[in-house]
């Protein structure tokens, strides 16, 4: 039996990581399509919104830090060196990771959901890329490097590998940007008021 390593460790907590993200992002998606179902849904997914919005750019902050780590325990600790891909994807973290913390501790959540979030697209993008070039490891690719994009380095539970940490990590923080309310959403509420009241008779003009 091979003894476990504290690489191991940290390969398997990150994995996990991964999957919790993954699952939020699923259950964030799932809220979404509920709560276009009914006003009273809709008037639930705008609390929990509210419930999330004061901690979602602290939470985004930690994901981007978490993943700038992990990559560069890969790097140094497991001498892991990235291929092309894995750098197009450290060029959209690694600016998340000072940008995001910048932004939640002044506060400034609209520039973060209108200046940032792209970043975090792009980089999801490039990650579900990556993804399918190691699932499909002899479909052509474009990375020149000295190191391979289609092979991976890492792999847990048997389909967790680097890109997909990536792609985790982009979807959540994705995930809570969008969810946190800004001053441009507060027409949210008013679209669910003003439905529960259509729906209740209470939205009528009052008589003369």
């Amino acid at each position: 039996m091979a003894a476990v390593t504290s690489s191991d460790v940290v390969n398997t907590g990150y994995a996990v990581l991964a999957l919790v993200a993954d699952a939020l992002v699923l259950l964030a998606v799932v809220g979404l399509v509920i709560s276009r179902t009914s006003p009273a849904a809709r008037e639930r997914w705008g609390r929990l919104r509210d419930g999330i919005t004061p901690f979602a750019l602290h939470m985004a902050w930690i994901v981007a830090v978490l993943a700038t780590f992990g990559s560069l325990f890969l790097q140094y600790a497991e001498h892991d060196n990235p291929c092309d891909f894995c750098w197009f994807q450290r060029i959209c973290m690694y600016p998340l990771s000072l940008l995001l913390g910048i932004a939640a501790f002044r506060g400034n959540l609209e520039v973060a959901k209108r200046y940032f979030i792209g970043l975090s697209l792009v980089g999801a993008g490039l990650a579900i890329y990556h993804y399918q070039l190691e699932r499909i490891p002899n479909e052509p690719t474009v990375c020149g490097s000295l190191v391979p994009c289609n092979v991976s380095v890492l792999n847990v539970f048997g389909f967790i590998s680097v890109p997909f940490l990536s792609m985790a990590a982009f979807l959540l923080i994705t995930t809570l940007l969008l969810m946190a309310r800004g001053h441009g959403d507060e027409y949210d509420d008013e679209d669910v008021d003003d439905a529960v009241g259509a729906g209740t008779g209470d939205g009528a003009p009052a008589p003369a």
